[in-house]
């Protein structure tokens, strides 16, 4: 009988998870550009320069931002290979591209950038 039930109850959700995608309205999504930022070969700056890049870096995002170009934004709390990652809201992946490698961090090799194109609901955001 426990067996049934979970079949019937497998069987009820794939029904519904069907009519759900039928219903699906692709108007509502939009491609943004996930852009991880990953260590770099350069790594080897004084402290003092290295401080000095990583202001211009948040600068950088905070002005991205600012402008719209960037919805979400942050580090990693790990000490891990991808240090940080932004979600761009620009027109194309080259723009992310351009857009991201315009930043000291990326310029001086202390960070590099692997972009993806990401599908979302349009004004997805973290509450």
């Amino acid at each position: 009988m426990k067996i049934l039930f979970t079949f019937l109850a497998l069987i009820i959700l794939g029904a519904s998870a069907h009519a759900q995608q039928n219903d699906f309205d692709k108007s509502k999504m939009k491609v943004y550009y996930m852009v991880f930022l990953k260590k770099g070969p350069h790594r080897d700056q004084d402290s003092v320069t290295a401080a000095k890049i990583q202001e211009g870096h948040i600068a950088h995002l905070t002005k991205l931002a600012g402008e719209g170009k960037i919805d979400l934004n942050g580090p990693f709390m790990d000490d891990g290979e991808i240090r940080g990652i932004s979600v761009y809201n620009v027109a194309s992946a080259e723009e992310a591209i351009k857009l991201a490698s315009e930043d000291p961090a990326v310029k001086s090799g202390r960070l590099i950038v692997e972009v993806h194109p990401w599908y979302s609901w349009q004004g997805s955001s973290l509450k």
